[in-house]
């Protein structure tokens, strides 16, 4: 079952949370990450689904709204996804993505980003087989100033 995050799933989601920066090599910090997700609840800066077997959250997405000006509408950006590794298989992230294909759609967004590592063999299969194109007719730059919790 794919829910809708609110404060009352805080912790569940923290836990989750955690487990997916520390996946990306981030150390971890529940104190701060949970207050970054209380931020975002709160303020309603980002949209998050978690995925549920029973009283387990198995699962999140986060989504990002983004502005094209060129198709002037919105857009968003896929950026967390993660299920714990032993839901890993059984679906939940297609669920996830097709949730988030559902906020598209009510929120009558053109489109959704989403950017993974080239060494992100399970996502490199998954989001083509979820109807993601792989847009190599653009480059992706970033700029970032120093960022705590780096390694």
């Amino acid at each position: 079952m794919i829910k809708k995050a609110d404060l009352k799933q805080l912790d569940a989601l923290n836990d989750l949370f955690d487990q997916y920066r520390r996946f990306y090599k981030k150390t971890s910090d529940l104190e701060a990450s949970k207050a970054f997700l209380k931020e975002r609840i709160e303020k309603s800066e980002s949209e998050i689904f978690m995925a549920w077997e029973g009283e387990t959250a198995t699962g999140f997405v986060q989504l990002f709204p983004l502005f094209s000006s060129t198709r002037m509408a919105r857009y968003w950006l896929l950026n967390d996804l993660f299920v714990a590794p032993e839901h890993r298989g059984k679906g939940v992230s297609k669920a996830l993505i097709e949730r988030a294909k559902d906020l598209c759609r009510e929120t009558k967004a053109c489109g959704m980003y989403l950017e993974t590592g080239k060494d992100n063999h399970i996502g490199n299969q998954l989001y083509p087989a979820t109807d993601f194109k792989l847009m190599d007719s653009v480059n992706f730059y970033e700029w970032a100033m120093g960022i705590k919790n780096e390694e």
